[in-house]
């Protein structure tokens, strides 16, 4: 199943890039989207390319309780984001995002480019993945809703994080 999310922010592409390479960022997006960070780490920085891994908990109540069944009260997420370095004023990477002990997975790619107005526009688009085949479909849907709401919530997250750290000042 194909999931696109676009993410508006009122700050520059290299402040953007900035916040999303900040691990206390991570903390606070991982949050924004329900969930618990249990791991966060950051390799190379906005200057350059950069890597960020996050494992989270996440809680189940937005599965449909007979798939709820299969997988328990919570989920452990992990989310890998590979940004390749700057060129000009935009970013592009890959995406890829795992539940342990489910046959569950998103690949995909990102990219932060210049509105061309007041900000950043961040896209998300990939598949969302599921090799079970009775349940598939419903899993496919189910995964691919869990993930735009987490990604919706990060927008106002990340807004709120500029307002407070305007030129990609980092903690």
């Amino acid at each position: 199943m194909f999931v696109q999310v676009e993410l508006r922010y009122r700050a520059t592409v290299p402040t953007v890039a900035a916040m999303l390479s900040d691990p206390a960022y991570g903390r606070s997006r991982v949050a924004a989207g329900g969930a618990t960070a249990n791991h966060i780490e950051i390799i190379g920085d906005s200057d350059g390319a950069f890597t960020v891994t996050t494992r989270r908990s996440m809680p189940t109540d937005q599965i449909p309780a007979n798939i709820r069944a299969f997988v328990g009260t919570s989920l452990e997420v992990r989310q890998i984001e590979a940004w390749e370095a700057p060129q000009g004023d935009a970013r592009r990477g890959t995406v890829v995002v795992e539940i342990a002990g489910a046959p569950v997975r998103l690949t995909g790619t990102t990219s932060l480019v210049h509105d061309g107005v007041h900000g950043a526009v961040l896209t998300y688009a990939g598949e969302v993945k599921a090799g079970v085949p009775l349940f598939g479909a419903a899993i496919e849907d189910a995964a691919a809703r869990a993930v735009r709401s987490a990604l919706e919530a990060e927008q106002q997250s990340g807004n709120d994080w500029l307002a407070r750290h305007p030129e990609g000042e980092t903690v």
